[in-house]
């Protein structure tokens, strides 16, 4: 007979991971490439960004996230023990196997897995998927394991990235904060990915746009660009944001805005990428770029993680 329904919900917070020491990039690197180790160059110069940055937060964060959300689930049931919210990373422990192995070994046979991307794509997301197949034996017969579909329009969500956005204004004077030029970013990706699954790009500015009339921002006064480009020979996609940085100086704005609309939580992306590598390529052309604040275990982002979990819950047969 199947009980599962009274059993406690598990949740899964599934995020790439990152290396937890510097002598870990080397397989970390090679994880990510699906087993093939990484040139020596390449993990050196890695090696020297995790060293400048201070090594990632990123799992310290998610597990902050998970706590965070498992208070706020539990809170909202009426009763502790109601939810039970751990991580699984794809590259790096706790592995996204250890994570269901945790929830099986508490009884929990009905799990909500949420890849942190509020913009989803069955190709680019096909590796979160295939780990929770492979891991999900672990649970026992009458489990059930749903994997959270895109939530890039979820309203809660919206409004939490909108909040951020309106909070890094406030830092502005009057007249900035109405003038200011906002950079909306999403991570490159190669052209060839993109030209098999469209859609995924279609999310991120659909994103984008939702974001920027929530804030008021006037069309003429916001873009959408990439970030991170991978170190390939390939073709990634286009505008970089530091390519747009030559035309803002020239159009007289004194600085700019960074917003990751897809990043949620401060890691090598967010510390590197922007505030040092594209800060860097910001002030030398004389622009001084301002980014928002990471959401990390922002009650409002917390909020949205929960509306994601009720939804899926909702659809979970």
């Amino acid at each position: 007979m199947n009980n599962t329904k009274a059993l406690p919900v598990g949740v899964v917070l599934m995020s790439f991971g990152s290396p937890a020491t510097l002598e870990d990039v080397p397989a970390y690197m090679a994880s990510v490439r699906g087993g093939r180790p990484a040139a020596g160059e390449l993990v050196t110069e890695f090696q020297r960004r995790y060293r400048v940055v201070g090594g990632s937060p990123l799992i310290r964060i998610t597990l902050e996230q998970a706590s965070a959300l498992e208070v706020s689930l539990n809170a909202e049931a009426g009763k502790k023990g109601s939810y039970r919210v751990v991580v699984g990373m794809r590259h790096a422990p706790p592995l996204i196997s250890e994570a269901l192995t945790k929830l099986a070994s508490e009884g929990i046979k009905r799990v909500i897995a949420i890849i942190l991307s509020p913009q989803y794509s069955p190709i680019i997301m096909g590796g979160y998927h295939r780990a929770v197949e492979e891991a999900s034996s672990v649970l026992g017969p009458y489990a059930t394991v749903r994997v959270a579909g895109a939530w890039h329009q979820l309203p809660s969500f919206l409004d939490a990235l909108a909040q951020r956005v309106s909070e890094a204004l406030d830092r502005f004077s009057p007249q900035e904060r109405e003038e200011v030029p906002v950079l909306l970013t999403a991570h490159s990706l190669p052209k060839s990915v993109v030209d098999r699954e469209p859609g995924h790009i279609d999310q991120l500015k659909e994103t984008a746009i939702a974001v920027a009339k929530r804030v008021g921002l006037s069309p003429d006064r916001w873009w959408f660009a990439y970030q991170s480009a991978g170190h390939t020979s390939e073709e990634w996609l286009k505008p970089d944001l530091k390519d747009l940085f030559p035309s803002l100086k020239a159009a007289g704005h004194p600085r700019v805005l960074v917003v990751p609309i897809q990043f949620l939580a401060d890691h090598l992306e967010i510390l590197y990428d922007i505030d040092i590598a594209a800060r860097d390529e910001a002030e030398a052309v004389g622009l001084d770029l301002v980014r928002i604040e990471s959401f990390n275990a922002m009650p409002e982002f917390i909020r949205a993680l929960a509306d994601v979990v009720h939804r899926e819950m909702a659809l979970q047969v």
